[in-house]
């Protein structure tokens, strides 16, 4: 697989992305760095990490998908591909926080941001950001965050970590291309975070209300079932899970 490793940059997706706009990039070509100055989450949030300390990565993701009815699937795949390796290092009460975010007994370990190009000859190109807290001990004003480190008492090797989280993308991805995403969508409805429990939300105008993760549309929707007993899809801006 192609690494390309830098010490410190703004955001290794931007990097990417500004290198297969200059040149032929091979497909899961993987930019690490050991430092990110402007890192992005979900709807614009920061990704703040220590130096040297957690996995800040991105990964160049070509040919898979085929329409963009198909533009969820990846983040299936993708999410539980950081799942398959933090089970192979036996971390506890695994979830997927929906859409992005990958947990470990109710605590925040990574984040998942994909930005996807639609190309004039219908091809769709992904840019796969990841941030996965390895090393890092103390998450001084984030109270929901924890690393590898933190819930299992050791410290990992970044390298390694690395290679294995960019396995399992490809071994996922090729579950796509067969035409065998359902088996990705099984997995990930096993892992939703909170799902079949009443938890309380907050709308885009901050009203709050309870409901049950029913599960996830297709298109990346939160399926919500209300207390009138009615079913609600939600996108990415629309809702927040209050836990």
């Amino acid at each position: 697989m192609g690494i390309i490793k830098l010490s410190a940059i703004d955001s290794t997706n931007d990097f990417l992305k500004d290198l297969v706009r200059k040149q032929s990039v091979e497909n899961f070509t993987t930019v690490v760095t050991e430092n990110q100055t402007k890192g992005r989450g979900q709807m614009g949030a920061v990704w703040e990490t220590e130096k040297g300390k957690n996995l800040i990565m991105s990964t160049l993701v070509e040919e898979v998908l085929s329409s963009s009815y198909d533009i969820f699937h990846l983040n299936v795949a993708v999410a539980l591909a950081v799942i398959a390796v933090l089970e192979e290092h036996n971390l506890p009460k695994l979830a997927i926080k929906w859409p992005n975010d990958i947990m470990s007994d109710q605590k925040k370990l990574a984040g998942i941001l994909i930005e996807n190009s639609f190309k004039s000859d219908t091809k769709i190109q992904s840019i796969v950001g990841i941030g996965l807290n390895v090393n890092q001990q103390s998450f001084e004003n984030l109270p929901k965050a924890s690393s590898m480190a933190v819930v299992m008492n050791r410290n990992y090797e970044l390298d390694r970590v690395l290679e294995k989280v960019v396995f399992q993308i490809k071994k996922n991805c090729a579950l796509i291309l067969s035409n065998q995403s359902h088996l990705l969508w099984d997995q990930f409805h096993n892992y939703l975070f909170k799902i079949n429990v009443p938890i309380p939300f907050e709308d885009a105008q901050q009203n709050r209300f309870m409901g049950i993760i029913q599960g996830v549309t297709s298109e990346g929707k939160l399926q919500v079932i209300l207390e009138d007993d009615s079913v609600q899809t939600y996108g990415i801006k629309e809702i927040q899970m209050l836990y």
